[in-house]
């Protein structure tokens, strides 16, 4: 990669007792580009996401954004590089007390940026976006159908229009129409922004439509990393395993009897 990475990790390491669960890291997303990290559960790919928005502290390695070490940063520099990035979580977390609207404005209305009838007629334009209509505005989460959620939870990464936006297991929990739904709304939303995109998941379709590109993660390490149209060939036997779902190869999968 020529050019400096939006996103830049080097020999990130995390462990939790005597757990490693991150063992020398290394993956670069570009401006712009859709990454899509995929591995098993357990694998590190959440405690990845945690160490770049400063929720974890590696025990080693840099981890950059635009260039700016992370490592180590005050509170108000976290805070500043954290509002380029919006975030859409696994199970969406909404909040069940607000209503849409106040779910998808909620870091409009806790930063202060702009008054309450500002942020409302934001979110209505987010949610738009997403393909919610005006009338949804006013209901409650619980009022809402998973896959509607999943939408709010989307209109919310990117009511502040950021310039990363991480993917958390996107398509968990969706049925498959509505799992490839979301994902094509994650394709329009991140080209119509020109947001760079950093996702997590074991859903391979959703990987076939939301990446550019793939990074395989494997016992904290990134054990493969190309175009996800060399998915299907790849010829590293992880990957190979991974990506056509089968029980054996080299992954070794923990199993309580």
């Amino acid at each position: 990669m020529t050019e400096q990475p939006k996103i830049r990790l080097r020999d990130v390491c995390k462990s939790f007792g005597n757990k490693r669960v991150l063992n020398g890291l290394d993956l670069d997303v570009g401006a712009g580009e859709s990454v899509v990290v995929i591995g098993g559960s357990g694998t590190g790919k959440s405690v990845t996401l945690k160490c770049i928005l400063g929720m974890m502290r590696p025990d080693a390695g840099t981890i950059e954004v635009d260039g700016e070490s992370l490592i180590g940063i005050g509170d108000r520099d976290r805070d500043r590089v954290n509002r380029k990035i919006g975030m859409l979580f696994q199970g969406s977390a909404l909040f069940d007390s607000l209503h849409v609207w106040e779910n998808v404005a909620f870091g409009l209305l806790a930063e202060h940026r702009c008054s309450r009838r500002e942020a409302r007629d934001l979110a209505i334009h987010k949610m738009a976006m997403v393909g919610l209509g005006s009338d949804v505005a006013r209901l409650y989460p619980a009022e809402l159908s998973g896959g509607m959620q999943k939408r709010v939870g989307l209109a919310r990464a990117i009511a502040t229009d950021p310039e990363i936006i991480f993917f958390d297991e996107p398509t968990t929990g969706l049925d498959p129409i509505m799992a490839d739904v979301i994902n094509d709304l994650i394709v329009n939303v991140t080209r119509t922004m020109g947001a760079t995109a950093l996702s997590i998941t074991h859903d391979m379709a959703s990987v076939r439509k939301i990446a550019n590109r793939v990074a395989m993660l494997y016992e904290g390490r990134i054990v493969w990393a190309g175009r996800v149209d060399e998915l299907e060939d790849c010829a590293n036997p992880y990957v190979d395993q991974f990506v056509h779902g089968r029980a054996e190869g080299p992954i070794r999968m923990a199993v309580r009897g």
